[in-house]
């Protein structure tokens, strides 16, 4: 488990390019304020939790406690412009707890998707699965891998709550934001669940791939962040409107990028095996354009594609699953969207009453979002 150190200094001028080495500091006081609870229970549970402390600490870039730090700031938060002024510390310590609920959502995702690697690491269920089987105990090593694993995304769930109730808030400041909170743990489950669904049902409507973008990557990554940091400040409606606005464009074109990631990324800059998406048939907006133009242009290649989804042999039947998707100009359609969604969301930000100066580091933030240069 992660020693407690000297971390930035946290103040509302802090460029968003600090704000990740911040919040890494604050959740290692969390992680260190926790070793002798810990430790009370069991040397094993001390073990868990030190490959959960690893999995938070030594990866994630940080996006949505930067959003939600950007959104109180955007509305005069450390100015009191709309309620009574927090404390910077508590504000952030708050949102950092969103860190949480992303390790928790990782690590049951990678349990979902049967994925051996994320960041370039083993994922928590392999790494317990390798000591099941390094120690010779009874019982299915794959089984005792997901059992521990499902537990630790479940201790990180329930500490986001500790993090943010006991980061030091006004009770009025966490009253503000409870809906936004309540709403966005729901909001990602739900969406969760229609991906996986429409992946075993075979689903491959845009319109489906579209509802799940829409819930369990863009509210949860930017547009409820920033409901809850212009919630925390008091912010009004119009405030609250633009952010949503600009959240929900700038996180679906977060993962319309993604998704081209998933199929045609670099696995140095993923950390994930070139064409993942593909081995785990992932029925993404890109796929279901694919299939759609495909079915008129190229019915037998349509039929290849959507059965091969899921069921790749090895790296020529990605290639050719690629090679069939490039060619359908869906790849293309992506980037126009993602352009498009790009420029509606920056330009809800244009006349949304916000503090100018956090107005274009907004938008910078949202640029970088989108091109995945975060």
């Amino acid at each position: 488990m992660a020693d407690s150190a000297n971390h930035p200094e946290i103040k509302p001028g802090m460029s968003p390019l600090d704000v990740p080495a911040a919040v890494t500091g604050a959740l290692t006081d969390f992680f260190g304020a926790r070793v002798g609870m810990v430790a009370d229970i069991d040397e094993e549970f001390s073990r868990v939790i030190g490959a959960l402390s690893d999995f938070t600490l030594l990866g994630g870039k940080r996006v949505r406690p930067a959003f939600a730090w950007a959104g109180w700031l955007g509305a005069g938060g450390d100015a009191g412009l709309y309620a009574d002024a927090e404390d910077p510390e508590a504000v952030f310590r708050s949102v950092c707890a969103l860190e949480f609920i992303q390790a928790c959502a990782l690590i049951h995702d990678d349990i979902i998707d049967a994925s051996a690697t994320r960041r370039g690491n083993p994922t928590v269920h392999k790494v317990f699965e390798s000591r099941h089987r390094d120690n010779g105990w009874r019982g299915d090593a794959g089984h005792y891998g997901q059992s521990v694993a499902i537990l630790a995304g479940d201790v990180a769930l329930a500490w986001a709550d500790d993090m943010f109730h006991g980061s030091g808030l006004s009770d009025a400041a966490r009253n503000r934001a409870r809906e936004p909170w309540w709403r966005m743990r729901t909001e990602v489950l739900g969406g969760q669940l229609l991906d996986i669904t429409a992946e075993a049902s075979g689903d491959s409507r845009v319109g489906v791939a579209e509802k799940v973008n829409r819930f369990k990557t863009a509210a949860y990554t930017i547009e409820r962040p920033l409901h809850i940091g212009a919630a925390i400040a008091g912010a009004d409606d119009a405030i609250v409107d633009a952010y949503r606005e600009f959240g929900l464009d700038i996180g679906i074109a977060f993962q319309l990028r993604d998704d081209q990631l998933g199929v045609f990324g670099d696995p140095a800059v993923t950390g994930k095996p070139a064409g993942d998406d593909l081995r785990e048939g992932k029925r993404t907006v890109l796929v279901g354009t694919a299939l759609a133009r495909l079915r008129e242009s190229d019915p037998d290649g349509a039929r290849h594609l959507d059965d091969k989804l899921g069921r790749v042999d090895g790296q020529d039947d990605v290639d050719e699953l690629r090679e069939l998707i490039r060619g359908s100009g869906a790849d293309e359609l992506l980037e126009v969207e993602i352009d498009r969604l790009t420029r509606r969301g920056l330009a809800a930000l244009d006349s949304a009453p916000i503090v100018d100066e956090q107005r274009e580091r907004l938008a910078e933030m949202g640029r970088r979002a989108t091109a995945r240069a975060w």
